[in-house]
């Protein structure tokens, strides 16, 4: 099992940013795809970022690349989403998510993610 505790949302303008983190625990991460995705009321979840944890391949949504950074800190066994110059498109619950079996061709899926935490706001006002 993984447990994953997010952390770092709220409500910010226009422009502004946010650092969002996600803490593991239970097992290492060792060949775990960590994702993050983003929600809103009547939607499906929406691919943001994603990282190996032994590589650190990196994968971004068109909608957030060059604006969103996605890292991880090995030592403290979290991946963190730093969220820059951020829209009121941005509006929506952040969850992160464990996949033991993603790979390069669905690790953009929230199928291929087999645990999540419980999600953390985040809202962005024009």
């Amino acid at each position: 099992q993984v447990q994953l505790v997010e952390s770092g949302g709220g409500l910010v303008q226009a422009g502004d940013s946010l650092r969002l983190s996600c803490a593991a625990s239970g097992r290492t991460l060792s060949n775990y795809a960590l994702g993050w995705f983003r929600q809103t009321p009547g939607k499906e979840r929406q691919f943001v970022a994603a990282i190996t944890w032994n590589f650190g391949n990196i994968y971004y949504a068109d909608s957030v690349e060059g604006r969103f950074t996605i890292s991880r800190d090995s030592a403290k066994n979290t991946v963190y989403l730093q969220m820059n110059s951020l829209k009121p498109e941005d509006t929506a619950v952040y969850y992160c998510g464990a996949g033991w079996t993603a790979t390069q061709m669905s690790i953009e899926s929230q199928n291929a993610y087999e645990y999540w935490g419980q999600g953390t706001q985040v809202t962005v006002s024009s």
